[in-house]
């Protein structure tokens, strides 16, 4: 029997996270589609582009260092609030960008702005992740049901702020977009900082920085398989699919772009929200409750070394193919959409293991240093986005992605089961 009853204002209180954390990623992945689009269109090129989201992700490296200590020293509800007040100002910052400023001011512009926002989204994401250790029931595969339906539901969320942000982009504009995002984002840190329950962690006093970094051979392994699986994603997914959709569907007129921004948004929300309805399923399709801890870690490697494949058959294909065509086109869109069902997979064993690794005290510091090397993934991806894509166009980046994902099941290799 789970001891669900035992822990009410708990409930409500990771409830309450829950919710102020959707919100904040309907915000990021509109934010994300809005950027890359908007200045698609003003001509930059794969680097540049790339470029506008490296300091995002370092950002997030460096915060989620900082954040494990901070949420130990002073509670999740403030890096919560921290991280909802951060999008905020980003979000306002950005409107201000001034269309007659030269690329390279709007850049650096852009990209200390996007600094910001990694920030921000790094402190939301460790609040949101630590508080399924805290509160999740006790029981056979629990914490695994907990930390998929949160990491699922999240990702779906994200997926339609792709799809929002594009949208948002076609009709109302970049900077009327942002504005509105902004305003929905202060109304609901508002709600939230006057209406948070209570039962989550104050903080201690004696927490040091130092802590922050694992000694854990399973979290530190991995934390360096992280950094590979989620490299392998970035590497075609921030700049390289974006470009090469629009490419093909866009014949450069303002109805022709309004298409392409449509389809382009519908496909990255489509592939997100299947990522995330996969990952919430994770522990029903690999019968998580039936086969234990121990069998989990081995399925850790083997998907990430099965799923290397599917990237490599469709580098080679789009490059046999030599120029764009309605098939080519379908099947890519199809075998990306099976990429994203089975790294879905993937993720949702990593996010399990993290958890399933760490004990309750460090609970904020693994989180953080976990999440510190999937931040990092996510700037080698970034990248390795743009500049394959210079290189080698779309096979490049999906060759790249197929290296990755075996360097990832690798590593993963080397975890051991906890004793008990």
């Amino acid at each position: 029997m789970t001891d669900t009853a035992q822990r009410p204002a708990g409930m409500a209180a990771y409830i309450a996270v829950t919710a102020a954390y959707w919100a904040f990623m309907l915000t990021d992945g509109a934010l994300r589609m809005l950027v890359l689009l908007h200045f698609h269109t003003l001509g930059f090129s794969p680097v540049q582009l790339a470029y506008l989201f490296i300091l995002y992700e370092i950002a997030g490296i460096v915060t989620n260092l900082s954040a494990g200590w901070i949420a130990a020293r002073f509670g999740l509800t403030a890096t919560l609030y921290a991280g909802l007040g951060l999008q905020i100002v980003a979000l306002i910052a950005l409107a201000q960008l001034d269309p007659a400023w030269g690329i390279a001011a709007s850049v650096a512009f852009v990209m200390c702005v996007q600094g910001l926002s990694g920030v921000a989204k790094d402190l939301a994401k460790m609040s949101s992740k630590s508080a399924v250790k805290l509160l999740a029931p006790t029981g056979e595969g629990v914490l695994f049901r907990w930390v998929a339906l949160l990491t699922g539901s999240k990702n779906a969320v994200k997926g339609l702020g792709f799809l929002l942000g594009a949208a948002m982009l076609a009709l109302v504009g970049f900077v009327g977009s942002v504005l509105v995002m902004a305003a929905v984002l202060a109304v609901i840190l508002l709600v939230i900082s006057l209406r948070m329950p209570s039962g989550l962690p104050t903080g201690r006093k004696g927490a040091k920085f130092t802590e922050v970094f694992s000694k854990s051979h399973n979290v530190n392994w991995l934390s360096a398989a992280r950094v590979f699986l989620f490299g392998a994603r970035d590497v075609w997914f921030v700049v390289g699919i974006p470009i090469y959709f629009y490419a093909v569907l866009s014949d450069g007129t303002v109805a022709g772009n309004r298409v392409a921004f449509f389809t382009i948004g519908t496909f990255m929300a489509v592939w997100i929200i299947l990522y995330g309805a996969v990952q919430a399923s994770a522990p029903r399709l690999l019968r998580a409750e039936a086969r234990g801890e121990a069998v989990l870690i081995n399925e850790a490697w083997t998907w990430a070394l099965g799923l290397a494949l599917l990237p490599a058959l469709l580098a080679a294909l789009v490059w046999f193919a030599a120029a764009p065509a309605p098939w080519l086109t379908g099947t890519l869109i199809a075998g990306l959409l099976g990429f994203g069902a089975i790294f879905a997979i993937n993720s949702a064993l990593h996010s399990y293991l993290i958890l399933a690794f760490t004990k309750a005290e460090r609970v904020t510091m693994d989180v953080g240093f976990y999440y510190m090397a999937n931040a990092a993934g996510r700037l080698i991806g970034t990248l390795l986005s743009g500049l394959s894509y210079q290189w080698g166009g779309l096979p490049a980046c999906l060759a790249v992605a197929a290296v990755m994902l075996a360097l990832s099941g690798l590593l993963a290799r080397q975890l051991r089961p906890v004793a008990a």
